[in-house]
């Protein structure tokens, strides 16, 4: 079968501080025409790297490629090539779906007109024509009332919602190669069959190709045909998907199967209330095209819950269904109505005094690092507000928090954009861990991790957890990761807790045909 694309010897170094720094060493891999090749492997082992030198959208000189590097698309060498053969190529051949939507969209323009710019850019259709187009792949990508949430900016969207948005663009001009890096991270497990059902037909039908770049094995069970693991820049195991899956070589991929969160044992009860919510709503203001007329969206709707101390609530539900809402409510981040009580004090009238008992890691952390601070200046910066401390006790503590949650001292001076996706969602859960905080919410806190992180990042919240009686709010689309952490589960649909209960009751004997939807979607990417 033919080769759309063939990489051979690719080497990729980075200008840093000290020198130099090879991201990627001397890797080959061909990806045929009409199949899916998926690059897997940890945080940091150069899958996106690869992806983006592909598109040749790595800083050059920053970045530089060795000489033995070639890069073949359709035959053609695209490593130094001129920028009006790369133009004709980037978005109308190969379009790419990046791993972090909010950084991806303009803030500043309506995620329709985004959609609608591209169409424009690469075809012949008029504006209505092009606007009827984006409506059409909003759709596509299953984007509910697509012609209200065609006038939105990405901040009103969910997570899950972007993501849908940034496919919607990539799909725009029916591309030979499709690059989906981490294009399911945000979405929950129906939502995520749906996506992976949907370019699975795009690659039936318009003989397309597609790079696949995750860290969830079971995603590439299911959806490619041939797989490479990278460890460290390097290719440590390639080869069809069910040989490697099955006869797994290489004691890396060996180790990235065998990486499973195993269920929670101990389910831990209290009998008083740590924090009381209570008749809770929360609404949206939306665009109207009467001036004088407001129109509101109800995202939380008549929500009462009682959350216990050292114990985590999962909370699940497809994307925009109202859980970060409700997290952003709870860390009284955005208005809303009825009373939520943190130890028996209301949190509004309390709020100062709370603040610091109450921290949120975020879905995005690329979008909530400060890109003119460094890694040490982020995690440090609650510090100052909060305690008194010494400089050296500042230090001290920032230094065991980076170590706790596996990011290198070494790296404490280096800024967000030089860490991996991975890497800086860990970031983020240590800027709130140092705060010692009573209650932590952790909106998909895993969800940009691979497997083998992912359960070390489980293991430590749990030892936290333990040793300071902490109580999480756990958000998450991963039900496995969602079973291994939580003592009670809160399924929500539509703004509304639709089943509650304790989490292996949930899990083993769900009630609602909700919650069975949702249970029979994890299971299909179940990698075992």
């Amino acid at each position: 079968m033919k080769n759309i694309v063939e990489v051979k010897d690719l080497s990729i170094n980075f200008k840093v501080r000290d020198g130099s720094f090879r991201a990627v060493d001397k890797i080959s891999f061909d990806i045929e025409t009409n199949k899916t090749l998926a690059l897997v492997g940890e945080s940091g082992s150069g899958k996106s790297v690869t992806a983006m030198s592909i598109m040749q959208l790595l800083p050059i000189p920053q970045a530089s490629y060795s000489q033995e590097s070639s890069i073949k698309f359709n035959n053609q060498e695209i490593i130094n090539a001129s920028k009006k053969d790369l133009l004709s190529i980037r978005g109308n051949i190969i379009s790419m779906v990046f791993q972090e939507p909010m950084t991806s969209l303009n803030p500043y323009h309506r995620v329709g007109d985004q959609i609608t710019e591209s169409v424009l850019l690469h075809t012949k259709a008029t504006k209505q024509e092009a606007k009827d187009e984006a409506i059409k792949l909003m759709n596509l990508v299953e984007i509910d009332d697509a012609e209200r949430r065609f006038k939105a900016y990405p901040h009103e969207l969910s997570g899950g919602q972007r993501q849908r948005i940034m496919i919607a663009m990539a799909l725009v001009n029916k591309p030979q190669l499709l690059i989906a890096d981490e294009p399911t991270t945000a979405l929950d497990v129906t939502i995520q069959a749906q996506i992976l059902d949907l370019m699975s037909k795009l690659k039936r039908d318009l003989g397309m190709s597609i790079l696949f770049i995750t860290h969830d094995l079971g995603l590439v069970k299911e959806f490619s045909d041939q797989v490479c693991v990278m460890q460290n820049g390097n290719i440590v195991e390639s080869g069809d998907t069910s040989n490697v899956f099955e006869n797994p070589k290489h004691s890396y991929t060996q180790k990235l199967l065998s990486a499973e969160p195993q269920p929670k044992e101990d389910i831990n009860s209290e009998e008083a209330p740590f924090l009381e919510i209570q008749n809770l709503d929360v609404y949206y203001d939306i665009p109207s095209i009467n001036f004088f007329k407001k129109n509101r969206f109800h995202a939380v709707k008549d929500t009462s819950l009682n959350i216990y101390k050292n114990t985590t609530i999962g909370l699940v539900g497809e994307s925009g269904s109202g859980k970060s809402t409700l997290g952003k409510a709870i860390a009284n981040l955005t208005k809303f109505e009825g009373n939520i009580y943190f130890e028996g004090k209301n949190i509004i009238s309390s709020s100062k005094e709370i603040k610091k008992h109450i921290q949120i890691v975020f879905q995005d952390p690329y979008g909530s690092l400060s890109p003119r601070m460094t890694i040490s200046e982020i995690v440090g910066e609650g510090l100052g507000v909060h305690f008194k401390l010494s400089k050296l006790e500042t230090q001290n503590r920032i230094d065991k928090v980076l170590s706790d949650v596996g990011i290198e001292l070494s790296a404490k001076n280096k800024y967000p954009h030089e860490f991996s996706g991975g890497q800086r969602q860990r970031i983020a859960i240590a800027r709130s861990l140092i705060m010692n905080p009573a209650f932590m919410i952790l909106d998909e806190p895993t969800s940009a991790l691979d497997r083998s992180i992912q359960i070390q990042v489980i293991n430590l919240l749990k030892d936290i957890q333990n040793e300071y009686k902490l109580t999480y709010l756990f958000i998450s689309h991963d039900l496995k990761v969602i079973r291994s952490m939580s003592d009670y589960i809160f399924v929500m649909k539509d703004g509304e807790i639709v089943e509650s209960g304790l989490s292996n009751e949930v899990f083993d004997y769900p009630k609602q045909k909700y919650t069975k939807k949702l249970l029979s979607a994890a299971l299909r990417y179940a990698s075992d």
